[in-house]
């Protein structure tokens, strides 16, 4: 009989700036609490942000939730694309406009330098719009905050969390 794989924290960071904004945000966070081996267990405040790098685009909304996983850092990649895909992302430009994107940022102490999947997220400590939000839910990373997290407006929008 194999051991059932220890449950560990994890962060995804999510945005969106394409169509119902709001809507792909709380799209992500229903189908992280709907995966097997997933369990939401924070949502961030949304935060509207300026896009960073690529073409011009409209402004972004940004959060990150909290898991508790059974999930390895590759299964939680496969599980944000297959995500990204309910909301029709289309990749045509780098750093482009999209209807959402989901961000595997940590999981838990493992760390993975593979050419499509890096853990922890190589950027995430740059941009404001995920350090912001991510120390809404664990304040240890208020120190880590960019200069330029004035950037970071809060909307008071929020996402309904699973029950």
């Amino acid at each position: 009989m194999t051991e059932a794989p220890a449950s560990r924290h994890a962060y995804f960071g999510i945005g969106s700036n394409l169509g119902d904004r709001l809507g792909y945000l709380q799209l992500a966070v229903d189908e992280l609490a709907a995966a097997d081996g997933v369990e939401v267990v924070g949502v961030s405040p949304v935060y509207e942000t300026t896009p960073v790098g690529g073409p011009e685009q409209p402004d972004y909304l940004n959060a990150v939730v909290a898991v508790d996983t059974t999930r390895s850092a590759r299964e939680l990649l496969a599980l944000a694309q297959s995500i990204e895909a309910a909301a029709e992302r289309v990749r045509t430009v780098r750093w482009g406009p999209r209807t959402l994107d989901v961000d595997v940022l940590l999981v838990g102490e493992e760390r993975v330098d593979e050419p499509d999947l890096v853990v922890p997220h190589p950027r995430m400590t740059e941009r404001a719009f995920v350090v912001v939000p991510l120390a809404d839910l664990d304040p240890a990373w208020r120190a880590r905050i960019p200069a330029d997290g004035d950037s970071v407006r809060a909307t008071g929008l929020a996402l309904t969390p699973p029950e």
